[in-house]
């Protein structure tokens, strides 16, 4: 098989993974509360990576020559930790809600999130991806509100409920954190050894919400036991496996084609949803799901520069 379409496929499984991850989410919530559901996942997928640790460890042996700051590695991994605690709690408030492919979608939003935060800090972005911004923005509003357009004489007029509804407002939220962990990412991974930074973060994500369970949340074993396949799913698999996966099939290959396959998640979520919990979105919400994907494939456009 050609390398390419090798490492195509290993990318496009890990979107898939994610993708279906959504279902997993929503369904856990049917039993366990979601600092219960987010705190076990995220213990689970950082005991995944400890094995890969190894294995990548004695393989690679510049891993070994390697001198990076353990300083770098410990403060990255609380970091990121901390960020992803946030943004992926607010994310599994939401999905209780919404529609898992709706959450799918507005979570993708990151991606044209991130250059905004970006300029924040004065790093520029081509001209197209501003554009992408906007794009995604129109996609949002379409998905999200309920209206409809009417011709009064020559004028087009609006009208309809332009509130957003709790989940929606949480899920928004959580992109922009997310688009911050991302960022912390783009920092600290020079410093720091990528596998072990996503450990500990799992592991800072998992302990912070296993605290807060035990406060805010009542959890009972046999609702843990009767969750243990959405939970199992999206800790070894989602978060152990596909982040694996990622690793493996960004070797060698385009990281813009690679984001791109990545992106996917975001499609895989509505099939997911369609095939597994029967949810049907509207058409008014597919058409914001088809600009949002187009915005989301804009934004990555390469640049001379890159």
């Amino acid at each position: 098989m050609n390398f390419k379409i090798r490492q195509s496929l290993i990318l496009l499984l890990a979107a898939t993974i994610w993708g279906v991850a959504f279902v997993a989410q929503s369904e856990g919530m049917k039993n366990v509360g979601p600092l219960t559901f987010n705190g076990i996942r995220s213990i689970l997928g950082g005991l995944v990576l400890i094995p890969v640790i190894a294995f990548i460890s004695g393989k690679d042996k510049e891993c070994k020559k390697e001198h990076r700051s353990i300083k770098h590695l410990v403060i990255g991994g609380v970091c990121c930790g901390i960020a992803l605690c946030a943004a992926s709690t607010l994310q599994q408030i939401a999905i209780q809600d919404t529609d898992v492919g709706k959450a799918g979608f507005i979570t993708a939003m990151y991606i044209v999130i991130v250059p905004v935060i970006s300029l924040v800090l004065r790093k520029k972005s081509p001209l197209w991806v501003y554009l992408s911004v906007l794009i995604a923005f129109c996609g949002f509003f379409v998905m999200c509100m309920d209206f409809s357009v009417k011709i009064k004489g020559f004028l087009p007029v609006i009208t309809g409920d332009f509130s957003l509804g709790k989940s929606e407002v949480l899920l928004i939220i959580s992109a922009f954190i997310f688009s911050l962990h991302i960022l912390i990412i783009d920092y600290f991974s020079p410093k720091a050894d990528g596998v072990k930074l996503s450990c500990i973060q799992f592991f800072v994500c998992g302990i912070i919400n296993c605290i807060m369970m035990f406060i805010f949340e009542n959890p009972h074993i046999n609702n843990i036991w009767q969750a243990k396949i959405p939970i199992l799913y999206a800790g070894i698999l989602s978060c152990g496996v596909a982040y694996t996966l990622q690793i493996v099939g960004q070797k060698g290959i385009n990281p813009t084609i690679a984001s791109l396959i990545l992106s996917l998640e975001s499609v895989v979520s509505i099939i997911a949803g369609w095939l597994l919990l029967n949810e049907h979105l509207t058409g008014r919400e597919l058409i914001g799901c088809i600009v949002i994907f187009a915005a989301i494939i804009l934004a990555q456009i390469p640049s001379k520069k890159s």
